[in-house]
Protein backbone atom coordinates (compact mmCIF):
# COMPACT_ATOMS: atom_id res chain seq x y z
CA UNK A 1 0.00 0.00 0.00
CA UNK A 2 1.65 3.47 -0.78
CA UNK A 3 1.79 5.52 1.66
CA UNK A 4 -0.04 9.04 1.86
CA UNK A 5 2.75 10.53 4.10
CA UNK A 6 6.00 9.00 3.60
CA UNK A 7 8.23 12.21 4.91
CA UNK A 8 9.56 9.73 8.05
CA UNK A 9 10.63 7.34 5.07
CA UNK A 10 12.45 10.11 2.75
CA UNK A 11 14.06 11.94 5.88
CA UNK A 12 15.59 8.80 7.12
CA UNK A 13 16.69 7.75 3.71
CA UNK A 14 18.32 11.32 3.38
CA UNK A 15 15.91 12.15 0.63
CA UNK A 16 13.70 15.45 -0.07
CA UNK A 17 11.02 16.46 2.52
CA UNK A 18 8.83 19.10 2.02
CA UNK A 19 8.95 19.46 5.79
CA UNK A 20 10.74 18.05 9.31
CA UNK A 21 8.81 15.02 9.97
CA UNK A 22 7.87 14.54 13.59
CA UNK A 23 6.70 11.91 16.30
CA UNK A 24 7.63 11.11 19.84
CA UNK A 25 9.32 7.98 21.97
CA UNK A 26 6.73 6.92 24.17
CA UNK A 27 3.80 9.19 22.35
CA UNK A 28 0.91 6.13 22.44
CA UNK A 29 1.42 6.48 26.83
CA UNK A 30 -0.03 7.64 29.85
CA UNK A 31 -0.08 11.88 28.18
CA UNK A 32 -3.16 10.64 26.71
CA UNK A 33 -6.53 9.68 28.52
CA UNK A 34 -7.71 7.69 25.90
CA UNK A 35 -4.89 5.54 26.23
CA UNK A 36 -5.40 5.56 29.99
CA UNK A 37 -8.82 4.41 29.12
CA UNK A 38 -8.36 1.34 27.49
CA UNK A 39 -5.30 0.59 29.96
CA UNK A 40 -7.65 0.61 33.06
CA UNK A 41 -10.05 -2.09 31.21
CA UNK A 42 -7.05 -4.94 31.02
CA UNK A 43 -5.21 -5.93 34.33
CA UNK A 44 -2.13 -3.75 33.34
CA UNK A 45 0.74 -3.00 30.71
CA UNK A 46 1.34 -6.09 29.42
CA UNK A 47 -2.09 -7.51 28.77
CA UNK A 48 -2.05 -4.69 26.90
CA UNK A 49 0.31 -5.34 24.62
CA UNK A 50 -0.17 -9.24 24.12
CA UNK A 51 -4.01 -8.01 23.13
CA UNK A 52 -3.02 -7.17 19.51
CA UNK A 53 -6.30 -5.72 19.26
CA UNK A 54 -5.92 -3.17 22.06
CA UNK A 55 -2.01 -2.71 21.16
CA UNK A 56 -3.23 -1.53 17.69
CA UNK A 57 -5.59 0.85 19.40
CA UNK A 58 -3.20 2.56 21.12
CA UNK A 59 -0.81 2.48 18.62
CA UNK A 60 -2.85 4.65 16.08
CA UNK A 61 -3.89 7.23 19.06
CA UNK A 62 -1.30 9.92 18.66
CA UNK A 63 -1.85 9.60 14.60
CA UNK A 64 -5.38 10.41 15.61
CA UNK A 65 -5.18 12.93 18.23
CA UNK A 66 -1.98 14.32 17.99
CA UNK A 67 -1.33 14.29 14.53
CA UNK A 68 2.26 12.80 14.48
CA UNK A 69 4.32 11.82 10.99
CA UNK A 70 4.67 8.30 12.41
CA UNK A 71 2.65 5.33 14.33
CA UNK A 72 5.23 3.15 16.71
CA UNK A 73 3.97 -0.02 17.76
CA UNK A 74 2.86 -0.26 21.51
CA UNK A 75 4.82 -3.08 23.12
CA UNK A 76 7.75 -3.57 25.36
CA UNK A 77 11.57 -4.29 25.08
CA UNK A 78 11.62 -6.82 27.47
CA UNK A 79 9.68 -9.14 24.87
CA UNK A 80 12.74 -10.41 24.08
CA UNK A 81 13.51 -11.92 27.17
CA UNK A 82 10.66 -13.36 28.11
CA UNK A 83 10.72 -14.78 24.20
CA UNK A 84 13.71 -16.73 25.36
CA UNK A 85 12.28 -18.78 28.48
CA UNK A 86 12.96 -15.58 31.15
CA UNK A 87 9.32 -14.25 31.30
CA UNK A 88 9.29 -10.49 33.63
CA UNK A 89 5.90 -9.05 35.23
CA UNK A 90 5.50 -5.38 35.39
CA UNK A 91 4.83 -3.90 38.89
CA UNK A 92 2.95 -0.72 39.03
CA UNK A 93 4.96 2.63 40.15
CA UNK A 94 8.14 0.12 40.16
CA UNK A 95 8.45 -0.93 36.62
CA UNK A 96 9.78 -4.38 35.35
CA UNK A 97 10.57 -7.17 37.37
CA UNK A 98 12.02 -11.01 36.86
CA UNK A 99 11.18 -13.59 39.21
CA UNK A 100 14.63 -15.32 37.54
CA UNK A 101 17.68 -13.88 36.42
CA UNK A 102 20.73 -14.97 34.46
CA UNK A 103 23.60 -15.63 36.25
CA UNK A 104 25.59 -18.74 35.34
CA UNK A 105 26.41 -21.23 33.00
CA UNK A 106 23.17 -23.67 34.10
CA UNK A 107 20.58 -19.99 33.99
CA UNK A 108 22.15 -19.86 30.27
CA UNK A 109 21.30 -23.34 29.47
CA UNK A 110 17.88 -22.50 29.80
CA UNK A 111 17.57 -20.14 27.32
CA UNK A 112 16.70 -20.36 23.77
CA UNK A 113 17.40 -17.97 20.64
CA UNK A 114 13.60 -16.49 20.39
CA UNK A 115 12.35 -17.03 16.41
CA UNK A 116 10.30 -13.53 16.72
CA UNK A 117 7.68 -14.23 14.18
CA UNK A 118 6.13 -17.85 16.61
CA UNK A 119 7.32 -16.93 20.08
CA UNK A 120 5.84 -12.81 19.76
CA UNK A 121 3.19 -13.99 17.80
CA UNK A 122 0.56 -10.96 19.40
CA UNK A 123 3.34 -8.85 18.32
CA UNK A 124 2.81 -9.60 14.59
CA UNK A 125 -0.80 -9.60 14.71
CA UNK A 126 -1.05 -6.03 16.55
CA UNK A 127 1.20 -4.84 13.44
CA UNK A 128 -0.89 -6.26 11.02
CA UNK A 129 -3.87 -5.04 12.11
CA UNK A 130 -1.93 -1.55 12.77
CA UNK A 131 -1.09 -1.98 9.48
CA UNK A 132 -4.49 -2.73 8.06
CA UNK A 133 -6.28 0.04 10.26
CA UNK A 134 -3.97 2.98 9.25
CA UNK A 135 -4.44 2.17 5.69
CA UNK A 136 -1.18 4.03 4.40
CA UNK A 137 -1.75 7.28 6.76
CA UNK A 138 1.77 7.29 7.94
CA UNK A 139 4.00 4.81 8.25
CA UNK A 140 4.38 2.29 11.45
CA UNK A 141 7.94 2.15 13.11
CA UNK A 142 8.76 -1.35 14.74
CA UNK A 143 11.88 -1.09 17.89
CA UNK A 144 13.43 -3.39 19.94
CA UNK A 145 16.15 -2.72 22.57
CA UNK A 146 19.80 -3.44 22.20
CA UNK A 147 21.55 -6.09 23.03
CA UNK A 148 23.36 -4.73 26.35
CA UNK A 149 20.05 -2.91 27.60
CA UNK A 150 18.25 -6.04 27.33
CA UNK A 151 20.85 -7.97 28.92
CA UNK A 152 21.42 -5.57 31.57
CA UNK A 153 17.55 -6.31 32.84
CA UNK A 154 18.02 -10.27 32.62
CA UNK A 155 21.37 -10.07 35.05
CA UNK A 156 19.79 -7.42 37.24
CA UNK A 157 16.30 -8.74 37.16
CA UNK A 158 14.57 -5.57 37.39
CA UNK A 159 15.39 -1.21 36.54
CA UNK A 160 18.81 -0.27 38.70
CA UNK A 161 20.16 3.66 38.71
CA UNK A 162 23.52 1.51 38.54
CA UNK A 163 23.07 -2.08 36.91
CA UNK A 164 26.18 -3.07 38.86
CA UNK A 165 25.31 -6.63 39.13
CA UNK A 166 24.89 -6.41 34.97
CA UNK A 167 28.28 -4.32 34.69
CA UNK A 168 30.05 -6.83 37.39
CA UNK A 169 29.27 -9.54 34.50
CA UNK A 170 31.15 -7.76 31.91
CA UNK A 171 34.72 -7.46 34.15
CA UNK A 172 34.37 -10.91 35.46
CA UNK A 173 32.70 -13.08 33.51
CA UNK A 174 33.44 -11.38 30.07
CA UNK A 175 32.68 -15.01 27.96
CA UNK A 176 29.60 -15.68 29.76
CA UNK A 177 28.33 -12.29 28.87
CA UNK A 178 29.67 -12.47 25.16
CA UNK A 179 27.63 -15.88 25.01
CA UNK A 180 23.97 -14.40 26.53
CA UNK A 181 24.87 -10.78 24.49
CA UNK A 182 25.13 -13.28 21.44
CA UNK A 183 21.45 -15.14 22.19
CA UNK A 184 19.87 -11.99 22.70
CA UNK A 185 21.15 -10.18 19.48
CA UNK A 186 20.08 -13.64 17.53
CA UNK A 187 16.60 -13.00 19.25
CA UNK A 188 16.59 -9.58 18.50
CA UNK A 189 17.48 -9.65 14.06
CA UNK A 190 14.78 -12.88 14.28
CA UNK A 191 12.17 -10.62 16.22
CA UNK A 192 13.01 -6.94 14.02
CA UNK A 193 12.97 -9.37 10.58
CA UNK A 194 9.36 -11.00 11.99
CA UNK A 195 7.81 -7.00 12.72
CA UNK A 196 9.46 -6.06 9.09
CA UNK A 197 7.55 -9.37 7.59
CA UNK A 198 4.06 -8.04 9.51
CA UNK A 199 4.79 -4.62 8.04
CA UNK A 200 7.07 -2.25 10.27
CA UNK A 201 8.52 0.40 7.24
CA UNK A 202 11.37 1.11 9.85
CA UNK A 203 12.86 0.06 12.44
CA UNK A 204 14.56 1.80 15.75
CA UNK A 205 17.35 -0.10 18.68
CA UNK A 206 16.72 1.57 22.07
CA UNK A 207 19.99 1.25 23.68
CA UNK A 208 18.20 2.93 27.50
CA UNK A 209 21.04 1.86 29.48
CA UNK A 210 23.87 2.95 26.79
CA UNK A 211 24.95 5.32 29.38
CA UNK A 212 26.12 3.24 32.12
CA UNK A 213 28.52 1.99 30.30
CA UNK A 214 32.53 3.37 30.05
CA UNK A 215 33.81 4.07 26.21
CA UNK A 216 35.77 0.93 26.63
CA UNK A 217 33.05 -1.45 27.64
CA UNK A 218 30.53 0.25 25.14
CA UNK A 219 33.08 -0.37 22.79
CA UNK A 220 33.06 -4.32 23.54
CA UNK A 221 30.13 -5.37 24.88
CA UNK A 222 27.14 -3.25 23.14
CA UNK A 223 28.23 -1.57 20.02
CA UNK A 224 29.37 -4.86 18.33
CA UNK A 225 26.51 -6.21 18.65
CA UNK A 226 24.13 -3.29 17.95
CA UNK A 227 26.12 -3.05 14.41
CA UNK A 228 25.76 -6.72 14.06
CA UNK A 229 21.36 -6.07 14.36
CA UNK A 230 21.83 -3.27 11.88
CA UNK A 231 23.80 -5.48 9.31
CA UNK A 232 21.21 -8.06 9.85
CA UNK A 233 18.20 -5.51 9.00
CA UNK A 234 18.31 -4.75 4.82
CA UNK A 235 14.89 -4.23 4.20
CA UNK A 236 13.74 -1.08 5.94
CA UNK A 237 15.49 2.05 7.17
CA UNK A 238 16.91 1.61 10.91
CA UNK A 239 17.40 4.34 13.92
CA UNK A 240 19.23 3.65 16.38
CA UNK A 241 19.36 5.39 19.61
CA UNK A 242 21.78 4.89 22.33
CA UNK A 243 20.71 7.47 25.79
CA UNK A 244 23.95 8.85 27.57
CA UNK A 245 26.50 7.74 24.84
CA UNK A 246 27.68 10.91 23.80
CA UNK A 247 31.29 9.31 23.87
CA UNK A 248 30.52 6.80 20.98
CA UNK A 249 29.27 9.30 18.02
CA UNK A 250 31.85 9.35 16.09
CA UNK A 251 31.49 5.27 16.19
CA UNK A 252 27.73 5.61 15.79
CA UNK A 253 28.28 7.63 12.23
CA UNK A 254 30.04 4.38 11.01
CA UNK A 255 26.89 2.11 11.70
CA UNK A 256 25.27 0.34 8.90
CA UNK A 257 21.65 2.44 9.93
CA UNK A 258 20.43 5.73 8.12
CA UNK A 259 19.62 7.47 11.81
CA UNK A 260 21.11 8.52 15.44
CA UNK A 261 18.94 9.43 17.66
CA UNK A 262 20.08 12.26 19.78
CA UNK A 263 19.24 12.50 23.57
CA UNK A 264 19.16 16.10 25.11
CA UNK A 265 22.28 16.07 26.47
CA UNK A 266 24.00 16.06 22.96
CA UNK A 267 24.89 18.89 21.71
CA UNK A 268 23.50 19.08 17.82
CA UNK A 269 26.43 20.51 15.94
CA UNK A 270 28.75 18.88 18.00
CA UNK A 271 27.24 15.41 17.07
CA UNK A 272 26.92 16.82 13.54
CA UNK A 273 30.75 17.05 13.40
CA UNK A 274 31.14 13.40 15.16
CA UNK A 275 28.53 11.61 13.14
CA UNK A 276 29.06 13.25 10.12
CA UNK A 277 26.91 13.92 7.40
CA UNK A 278 25.68 10.72 5.70
CA UNK A 279 23.18 9.87 8.63
CA UNK A 280 19.71 12.10 9.88
CA UNK A 281 19.91 12.79 13.44
CA UNK A 282 16.52 12.82 15.25
CA UNK A 283 15.80 14.09 18.37
CA UNK A 284 16.42 15.84 20.47
CA UNK A 285 14.52 18.81 22.76
CA UNK A 286 14.51 17.93 26.39
CA UNK A 287 11.06 16.69 26.94
CA UNK A 288 10.96 18.83 30.25
CA UNK A 289 10.70 21.48 28.08
CA UNK A 290 6.83 20.75 27.13
CA UNK A 291 6.27 21.48 31.38
CA UNK A 292 6.03 25.09 30.01
CA UNK A 293 3.67 27.01 28.82
CA UNK A 294 2.59 27.50 25.11
CA UNK A 295 5.04 30.23 24.41
CA UNK A 296 7.69 28.87 26.02
CA UNK A 297 7.18 25.21 24.14
CA UNK A 298 7.31 27.13 20.88
CA UNK A 299 10.52 29.11 21.50
CA UNK A 300 12.21 25.76 22.77
CA UNK A 301 11.21 23.63 19.85
CA UNK A 302 12.32 26.67 17.35
CA UNK A 303 15.42 27.03 19.31
CA UNK A 304 16.29 23.35 18.13
CA UNK A 305 14.74 23.32 14.76
CA UNK A 306 17.41 26.06 14.01
CA UNK A 307 20.33 24.15 14.85
CA UNK A 308 18.91 21.33 12.97
CA UNK A 309 18.41 23.79 10.05
CA UNK A 310 20.21 22.27 6.83
CA UNK A 311 20.71 18.98 8.30
CA UNK A 312 19.23 15.54 7.46
CA UNK A 313 16.32 15.85 10.64
CA UNK A 314 13.67 13.79 12.34
CA UNK A 315 11.80 16.25 15.34
CA UNK A 316 11.77 14.23 18.28
CA UNK A 317 13.04 14.62 21.89
CA UNK A 318 15.62 13.31 23.29
CA UNK A 319 14.01 10.95 25.57
CA UNK A 320 10.47 9.29 25.75
CA UNK A 321 7.56 12.07 26.83
CA UNK A 322 7.44 12.14 30.77
CA UNK A 323 3.59 10.92 31.88
CA UNK A 324 2.83 13.99 33.79
CA UNK A 325 3.30 16.67 30.33
CA UNK A 326 -0.26 18.02 29.24
CA UNK A 327 -1.09 16.65 25.62
CA UNK A 328 -2.09 20.18 24.69
CA UNK A 329 1.67 21.36 25.34
CA UNK A 330 2.81 17.66 23.23
CA UNK A 331 0.56 19.30 20.10
CA UNK A 332 2.07 22.47 20.34
CA UNK A 333 5.34 20.92 19.93
CA UNK A 334 4.51 19.20 16.83
CA UNK A 335 2.40 22.00 15.80
CA UNK A 336 6.07 24.05 16.02
CA UNK A 337 7.80 21.72 14.00
CA UNK A 338 5.09 21.13 11.20
CA UNK A 339 4.83 25.35 10.89
CA UNK A 340 8.91 25.76 10.89
CA UNK A 341 10.24 27.45 7.66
Amino acid sequence: MQLQNDLLLRAAKGEAVERTPVWLMRQAGRILPEYRAVRDSVSGFIELAQTPELAAEVTIQPVDLLGVDAAIIVSDILVIPEAMGLPYEMVEKRGPFFPNTVRSESDLKKLRVADGANDLSYVMKAIEITKKNLAGRVPLIGFAGAPWTIFAYMIEGSGSKTFSKAREMLYTQPKFSHQLLQMITDSTINYLKAQINSGADLVQIFDSWAGILGPKQYAEFSYPYISQVCDAIIEVPKTVFAKGAFFAREEMGLLNCETIGLDWNMGIAESRRLIGTTKTLQGNLDPAALYGNPDQVRQATIEMMNQFKGMRHIANLGHGVYPDIDPAMVKVFIETVKNYQ
